[in-house]
């Protein structure tokens, strides 16, 4: 049996060592948890749409003033659809936390093959050393296959995808995961472990079922080998706390997967989502 490292990954052929916990900025988390996350070597920090970065913005401040730029991964979404306007947003993004580059710049939430002209921009501003490596989200789990066999003088045009999967959602296993041979292999980082809270919520799970802990729902996600890093999304240091607790317990054990299974399976049939 493979022994999953539960605390770093290489994020697929980018050569970037990454905590396994990544760090959304969605739901507003104080400075001080990203902090401590990181020095829990949580070093993913994924600065998604919304208004609530600020305090990650901090953070990423207060540890590049400690001297941990270069142990800091920071994936900047653009949500960009024709490139006019993304080099000066993207600029600003960077303004605003004090680095002259982000590791990654994430294409938002592409259903379907991102315009030609956003790529030409995606690719001038790596040439430009605005960003390293071009990734890209979204919610068409087949389309991630297509976007990984495309490539320009023999080298991927993504280097990382963001890729929806928790328990009530496992369509990634065979419409992604098995698509993606070792040798182009993207990075892949998962996100919605929760699927929303509803998997943590005791009205919508099966009558006399415990809740599954958020802890074990990124359990879940970072027992999947195809996994390089679980995205949470905190909203007080409480949750961050809750969130690292995955790392100390590890991988699920049979039993507990067979539970969390039974239980998205019916979350899935029951409660109601935008997406399958």
């Amino acid at each position: 049996m493979t022994t999953i490292d539960f605390k770093t990954s290489v994020l697929g052929n980018t050569n970037l060592k990454a905590g396994r916990l990544g760090l959304s900025a969605s739901y507003g988390a104080p400075a001080s948890a990203f902090e401590d996350a990181f020095e829990k070597g949580c070093n993913y920090f994924y600065m998604g749409g919304g208004r609530k970065r600020a305090n990650m913005k901090e953070a990423i401040r207060n540890l590049i003033s400690r001297g941990h730029r270069d142990k800091m991964i920071i994936s900047i979404q653009t949500y960009a659809r024709l490139g006019l306007m993304t080099e000066f947003f993207f600029k600003q993004s960077l303004k605003s936390i004090g680095v002259d580059y982000a590791d990654v710049m994430l294409l938002g939430w592409h259903n379907s093959t991102p315009f030609s002209m956003l790529m030409d921009f995606a690719f001038s501003m790596r040439e430009k050393g605005l960003c390293k490596f071009i990734g890209m989200s979204g919610h068409n789990r087949s389309l991630f296959p297509q976007m990984n066999k495309k490539q320009i003088d023999g080298k991927n045009i993504f280097d990382l995808f963001h890729i929806r999967y928790n328990a009530a959602h496992r369509g990634a296993e065979k419409d992604c995961f098995p698509f993606f041979e070792s040798a182009s292999r993207p990075g892949i980082v998962s996100y919605t472990a929760t699927r929303w809270g509803h998997l943590l919520d005791p009205k919508k799970i099966p009558r006399g079922e415990n809740p599954i802990r958020a802890r074990d729902c990124y359990r879940f996600a970072l027992s999947n080998p195809y996994i390089d890093i679980c995205l949470c999304g905190p909203k007080n240091s409480s949750e961050m706390q809750e969130a690292l607790k995955a790392l100390d317990k590890g991988p699920l054990e049979e039993n507990e997967q067979q539970r969390i299974n039974a239980i998205g399976d019916y979350v899935h049939t029951h409660a109601s989502s935008f997406f399958s």
